[in-house]
């Protein structure tokens, strides 16, 4: 499998094992802040990347995580409503780490230390359109499916 991201569609599609034929695509949200792979852009990194780690295996839907932890919360409306402005990390997490060094990999570029995610968001979230500080956001029902679907170090492409 593999998995191409478009900033500009906004969209994630992933691939069968050869990399040609779409398995499936998915509507996603990257950063409202553009592309862009320096630590404190809040920007979407480019380039190569690979699935460095999956969290979130068993836990429900709408699961909330902070610092890749499940809390025990399960994301609602009025848990929303009890904390507006919060970044919300839900249902499972694939941490990205860049694959290109100088570019999204090592010192003031580096994705992982970055903590770039795809990860599920909450049903108000706005799909298709920038709207994240730098991860990739998906329905949650798509992130439990591409989650299933994809092994650690999966290849992952983020292009503009």
């Amino acid at each position: 499998m593999r998995i191409e991201i478009s900033i500009g569609r906004q969209e994630l599609v992933l691939r069968d094992g050869a990399g040609r034929a779409p398995v499936a695509t998915y509507a996603v949200s990257t950063s409202k802040f553009g592309a862009g792979e320096k630590n404190g852009s809040f920007c979407t990194p480019r380039g190569r990347h690979i699935v460095r780690a999956r969290i979130g295996a068993g836990e429900p839907p709408n699961a909330v995580f902070v610092r890749r932890r499940a809390t025990g919360e399960v994301w609602t409306p009025e848990l929303h409503a009890r904390y507006p402005g919060r970044d919300w990390i839900l249902t499972r997490i694939l941490w990205l780490s860049g694959c290109e060094p100088g570019k999204n990999r090592l010192h003031e570029v580096d994705t992982m230390r970055r903590y770039i995610y795809i990860h599920g968001t909450h049903e108000f979230a706005e799909l298709g359109r920038p709207g994240s500080i730098g991860c990739i956001r998906m329905r949650g029902a798509d992130i439990i499916e591409l989650f299933e679907r994809v092994p650690p170090c999966t290849e992952v492409e983020i292009n503009e």
